[in-house]
């Protein structure tokens, strides 16, 4: 995660003010020192922690908070509420017009990544019910139209192109070409520069009043550290900007760019991007940052990414099955397909409350064993999945020669899939029944095991 480093920094921060059971001026001034310093390493603009770190010492300093019997905690909730409150405080939609089809620009500087976000956005609204088309004004960086048209392709977006035109005239034209074919919703891939030129600004400025967009999302590499916000502040006074798309937001970037942008501009970050796959996309919630950041996780975020990726009625068929202790390697392989799903197993993990970032980071989290598990119980026959005890050394061997693995890998499967067939058969039991009731819950279906 982009905020790794700043979200060590402040939890050993607070730490020092754990250890101590009242708190004084002069530990909340050495927390606050060490807070501003791990901001500005962040890359977050210096008028923004300045401004920051006084509000927050200026409430921290309450005499209701050192008196309380929990001042650390205190400390604690009021950085995360102050951080929430830089970010932009809640989450902010798409701006989707009153005429159709809702016209939204995607502005901002060659190599931030416009044409492949700009896809996952028509794909994540697709989801959302609306009927995307993807426009390709970029007429000047080699291979940008067949870039947008690969890529649409493979999520199924319908992709307008008239070649290396005028694309003013291309944007009119595609939103004349969504009216004609039922698309609510028309997404221009503009050009970018490598840097802000007036020449840039002038075609942008064209387009906008040409098509009348309900939305003008810069798209911004969170990367590029403190330029970003040079660049948003640069893009808003020419275009009046009304959101940010932040990229590679799960890079080891400092991430100052996402503390800073809202504050200086005063427009929300809409989008973030997680990752290269086409699906790794996310409305950006602002709490939800502040509570990884400070090491808090993301439950909410995590519930919504396992409720893409699961599927209900499969779920509820496993819960029966676990219920009945009939759970197989064709259960077990599902369920792994599902996890998968859910995007990379660490920033799965990096959301789970209570789950050390930095202990994490040093994980060995081997996402090839999964595909190896994967390609030995598709190298089983049916009977096999369904009953394991059948597999002696010569169905190993033919399973291990199938899947490119070892007969020691086959072997270190089935004693993990009996291990848990038995953890199972406990839980199933009266000692499980009494856990179940004592916590109110029933037996897990999904990811329960």
């Amino acid at each position: 995660m982009a905020f790794e480093s700043l979200s060590d920094k402040l939890s050993a921060a607070f730490k020092k003010l754990r250890g101590k059971g009242r708190l004084t001026e002069a530990d909340i001034k050495e927390a606050m020192r060490e807070v501003r310093l791990a901001l500005l390493e962040a890359d977050v603009s210096y008028k923004v922690v300045k401004d920051f770190v006084k509000s927050v010492s200026e409430k921290a300093l309450n005499q209701d908070v050192l008196d309380s019997l929990s001042p650390a905690q205190m400390v604690v909730k009021i950085v995360n509420d102050e951080l929430v409150a830089l970010m932009g405080s809640e989450s902010v939609k798409l701006n989707i017009g009153p005429k159709s089809p809702s016209v939204t620009m995607l502005v901002g500087l060659q190599g931030a990544g416009k044409t492949t976000n700009g896809a996952k956005l028509a794909a994540y609204m697709k989801k959302q019910g609306k009927r995307p088309l993807l426009v390709a004004c970029d007429v000047y960086r080699p291979a940008a139209i067949t870039q947008l048209e690969t890529v649409g392709g493979q999520l199924g977006i319908p992709v307008f192109q008239m070649g290396q035109g005028d694309p003013v005239k291309i944007a009119k034209a595609g939103v004349e070409h969504a009216k004609k074919h039922g698309n609510d919703l028309v997404l221009l891939d503009t050009a970018g520069r490598l840097h802000i030129d007036e020449q840039l600004m002038d075609e942008l400025r064209n387009i906008k009043s040409a098509v009348e967009p309900a939305e003008i999302m810069l798209v911004i590499d969170a990367m590029i550290g403190q330029d970003a916000v040079n660049t948003a502040k640069a893009f808003d006074d020419a275009l009046d900007i009304t959101g940010v798309f932040l990229t590679k937001l799960d890079g080891d970037a400092r991430g100052g760019a996402a503390l800073s942008i809202k504050a200086v501009t005063g427009k929300p970050i809409k989008f973030a991007g997680v990752g290269e796959k086409l699906d790794a996309i996310e409305q950006f919630h602002p709490d939800r940052m502040a509570s990884r950041i400070l090491g808090m996780g993301d439950v909410l975020t995590l519930i919504e990414k396992a409720e893409q990726a699961m599927d209900e009625k499969k779920a509820k068929e496993l819960e029966e099955r676990m219920r009945a202790n009939r759970f197989t390697l064709t259960d077990f392989l599902d369920q792994l397909n599902q996890l998968k799903g859910m995007g990379d197993l660490k920033d799965i993990l990096g959301m789970v409350p209570g789950v050390d970032a930095k202990a994490l980071a040093g994980a060995a989290i081997d996402d090839k064993a999964m595909s190896r598990t994967e390609a030995i119980i598709l190298s089983m026959t049916p009977k096999e999945r369904e009953n394991p005890q059948i597999i002696g050394s010569s169905r190993k061997k033919r399973i291990a020669a199938g899947s490119g693995t070892a007969v020691v890998d086959v072997n270190r499967l089935l004693k993990q899939f009996d291990v848990m067939q038995k953890m199972m058969k406990q839980f199933n039991g009266k000692q499980g029944k009494r856990m179940r009731k004592m916590s109110g819950r029933g037996f897990p279906g999904g990811l329960g095991f």
